[in-house]
């Protein structure tokens, strides 16, 4: 292949492209190598010449087939999907913690030990001492907002 011949250049681009979605999966690549492949063909009928009016049908056909069959390859070739719970919030919630140094009384913080290491946090006012179980009410900035647990027999 001389890289004098267009159209051998453009087909032999477009296959290249389409084998590469092997190895780079998506759906994308193949479509690029699928518009290269018409550009080849525009070129062979003598629909188009010359590298300005290839390049022009390159872009026209990669966004066709991009916005017209994305969906189709992205379902063939798939991909992660997971979707995680995105409001950490709802997650600390009335998680059990361990008091590390004395909370309270009123606004002074301690110290409380959950999720494998120690925060800073905030009582509800009254003293709470080393040892005791505190439930995680909410999140005030790096530290929690924690209340004792009443053991209820």
């Amino acid at each position: 292949m001389e890289l004098s011949n267009p159209i051998a250049v453009w087909l032999v681009l477009g296959l290249l492209l389409m084998l590469s979605e092997i190895i780079v999966p998506g759906g994308i690549v193949i479509l690029l190598g699928a518009a290269c492949v018409i550009v080849a063909s525009a070129l062979a009928l003598g629909i188009i010449e010359g590298f300005v009016q290839s390049m022009t049908l390159w872009f026209m056909a990669s966004m066709v087939l991009l916005l017209s069959f994305r969906h189709v390859t992205q379902r063939l070739v798939g991909g992660d999907s997971h979707v995680a719970n995105t409001d950490e919030e709802v997650d600390l919630y009335n998680q059990v913690a361990t008091v590390k140094e004395a909370i309270g009384p009123g606004q002074q913080t301690g110290r409380i030990h959950c999720f494998g290491s120690d925060w800073v946090a905030l009582g509800d006012g009254t003293e709470i001492k080393v040892g005791t179980k505190v439930r995680i009410i909410c999140r005030d900035n790096i530290g929690f907002v924690v209340e004792p647990i009443i053991d209820s027999i």
